[in-house]
């Protein structure tokens, strides 16, 4: 009995369950994407370690950074618990270009760094395509992965060329994302033989990389102002650029709970619409609960058809909403190349949202269903 009036009212009955659908929807999606995304993070800081730290002094507001001693990466290297250290140097004059005919103010926020081998052993990276650089006095580069783009190289198989510092320079590899070091992802990169030879490269680094013992990173980060400077220690910035992943993190569990709480509206103003659809169902159906008072039902069976009823409807709702949402969530986890991840409680919570919101939506037309005279009722026949 309780499903006549969503079986004879299908239109209405749709209608009324899409507010809940897409109140679910939302929650689950909103719970869904943020999960994958998180894990997503997670499983980057898995593979990068969080053992990765960098050594500057400071730097400009046009990006320049200031020098470092001499000594600063040698210096490093004898700390107890480094494992790997890699001194880098921006040429702050230099740019690069995808020709000689580019203006000189188009660098597309690119920059030139002078580095060795040790650096990709150092970022645990990989070469998307060609080789690194050796230590070799040869004007050849390597692009990191959106310097790559920038520059219109996808491929070192023709032996592309760009104009760098005022000579064409040879690519031969390209480096892909390094989430941990997004200035070397927008750099080209050069030998320091190179640098020195063409590019008038001083020999002092600007930011050194290193990787300690993943159990003494913050006893390695304490050490490693006076070692690279011992003169004026307070001058040197270390940072630990997997805080700022995991502070990705965070920031988007707390974005996810305004769109929770959109949900949560979209839910509401669900049950309400249910609760009007079910006030307007006793109304028009006042003559069918005459009916089936005069014919014995009691007050409990009229409140327990329309409690039903309005249990029936959220359920459909529910499980639609859950399905949307699921849906939402898998389409962009793939596009965006993430795992998908739908927590459980996310899923069974919908659908008890949904129970609890109908059950609330249904209870006050129920009882006002139960508490239609008979006789009132028969008499609109």
């Amino acid at each position: 009995m309780g499903t006549l009036g969503l079986r004879f009212r299908t239109v209405r009955a749709l209608l009324s369950g899409l507010g809940i659908a897409i109140g679910i929807a939302s929650i689950v999606a909103v719970l869904g994407v943020t999960r994958s995304s998180q894990s997503h993070v997670l499983a980057q800081l898995d593979r990068l370690g969080t053992n990765l730290l960098t050594v500057v002094v400071g730097v400009e507001r046009d990006g320049t950074e200031q020098p470092l001693p001499a000594t600063a990466a040698p210096m490093i290297g004898m700390v107890p618990d480094v494992l790997s250290v890699a001194p880098t140097a921006r040429l702050g004059a230099v740019n690069v270009y995808r020709n000689d005919r580019m203006p000189s103010g188009r660098t597309g926020g690119l920059s030139v760094r002078a580095c060795d081998a040790s650096l990709l052993r150092t970022l645990d990276g990989a070469v998307r395509t060609g080789t690194f650089l050796d230590d070799g006095r040869y004007p050849v580069t390597v692009l990191g992965a959106a310097a790559a783009t920038a520059l219109g190289v996808d491929d070192v198989a023709s032996s592309p060329r760009v104009w760098l510092g005022g000579h064409w320079y040879t690519v031969v590899g390209i480096l892909d994302p390094l989430p941990l070091a997004p200035e070397i992802d927008h750099a080209a990169l050069v030998s320091f033989a190179s640098a020195a030879d063409l590019l008038g490269y001083d020999g002092v680094p600007s930011r050194i990389y290193l990787r300690a013992d993943p159990d003494r990173v913050t006893r390695v980060a304490g050490l490693l102002h006076r070692a690279a400077n011992p003169g004026q220690p307070s001058r040197v910035r270390v940072s630990r650029p997997s805080d700022a992943l995991a502070a990705e993190v965070a920031v988007k569990e707390a974005g996810s709970a305004l769109f929770l709480g959109l949900g949560a509206i979209a839910l509401l103003v669900g049950a309400i619409g249910i609760a009007n659809v079910m006030v307007i169902s006793v109304l028009e159906r006042r003559t069918e609960i005459g009916v089936r008072r005069a014919l014995g039902a009691a007050r409990g069976h009229v409140a327990a058809q329309f409690l039903t009823e309005s249990l029936v409807l959220s359920t459909i709702g529910g499980l639609a909403g859950v399905a949307i949402g699921v849906a939402v969530t898998g389409v962009i986890a793939l596009d965006r190349g993430w795992g998908v991840l739908v927590p459980a409680e996310a899923v069974w919570g919908g659908v008890g949202v949904s129970l609890v919101a109908g059950a609330i939506a249904g209870l006050y037309p129920a009882l006002r269903a139960a508490r239609v005279p008979p006789t009132d009722a028969l008499r609109t026949m």
